[in-house]
């Protein structure tokens, strides 16, 4: 990432998925209730109302600060978030599979208490391998998502050098790229995702500084209250559950 200039991510808006997730959690229900694929999964109108005040953030940026380039996962909640915060502007936009969400597998769509009900022994041996490492049946460990950030931000960085690059995303992407951007082992990362619940719509971002990128934000949601918008930290419907 050295021959980027400026590196951004922002997570989607509040979706309808984390609306009925946070309600399962809170309920004690067993298996999270949403109708659509995860891939589907589209933006409530607070999420809605978010991605609108990360407009009104992003047209404020001087011209020479703006991102050259925007790149956003697949999935319909964060290509939403990205079309209403950019309108107009004129930033080209590019949709790649590698930032989407992590894949859950077995564990899809399950709260933290019906994995522990349904699925003791994979609630004991992500216990024991821990979040970075553990991979459920058909779905990914945050190493295995790492690989294909690491491909795209290859790309990124051949096909923009000294580029503006932002990108829209999901809550365990934005942990993985400080993880790239500040060269963090497991321990690091670990303790930040125990203390740090990413808000929707928030921006992280780092700058390029004598060869190497110094972080500029994180998990920054100061131009949501600016325009009024209300700051969420549900988490995905994809999002750990044990």
């Amino acid at each position: 990432m050295e021959q980027l200039q400026w590196l951004a991510v922002v997570r989607h808006g509040q979706s309808t998925g984390n609306v009925i997730a946070s309600q399962a959690e809170t309920s004690g229900a067993e298996v999270i209730e949403i109708p659509e694929r995860d891939a589907d999964v589209p933006l409530s109108e607070t999420g809605r109302e978010q991605a609108r005040a990360l407009g009104a953030w992003l047209a404020r940026m001087p011209d020479d600060e703006r991102p050259g380039i925007v790149v956003v996962s697949p999935y319909l909640r964060a290509r939403q978030t990205a079309e209403l915060a950019l309108g107009d502007s004129g930033i080209p936009m590019l949709v790649d599979e590698r930032l989407r969400d992590r894949e859950l597998g077995i564990l899809d769509l399950l709260t933290g208490r019906g994995v522990r009900e349904r699925l003791p022994a994979e609630f004991a041996r992500r216990a024991r391998l821990g979040k970075f490492y553990y991979r459920p049946p058909g779905g990914e460990s945050w190493a295995d998502m790492l690989l294909r950030l690491r491909a795209l931000l290859r790309e990124l960085r051949e096909d923009h050098p000294d580029g503006r690059v932002l990108l829209f995303a999901h809550d365990a992407t934005v942990m993985l790229i400080r993880y790239l951007a500040e060269r963090l082992d497991e321990e690091s990362l670990m303790k930040l995702a125990h203390e740090t619940s990413i808000a929707n719509c928030s921006v992280s971002a780092w700058r390029r500084q004598d060869g190497e990128f110094a972080a500029e934000l994180f998990n920054e949601v100061a131009h949501l209250h600016a325009e009024g918008a209300p700051a969420t930290k549900q988490e995905d419907v994809d999002a750990e559950p044990v």
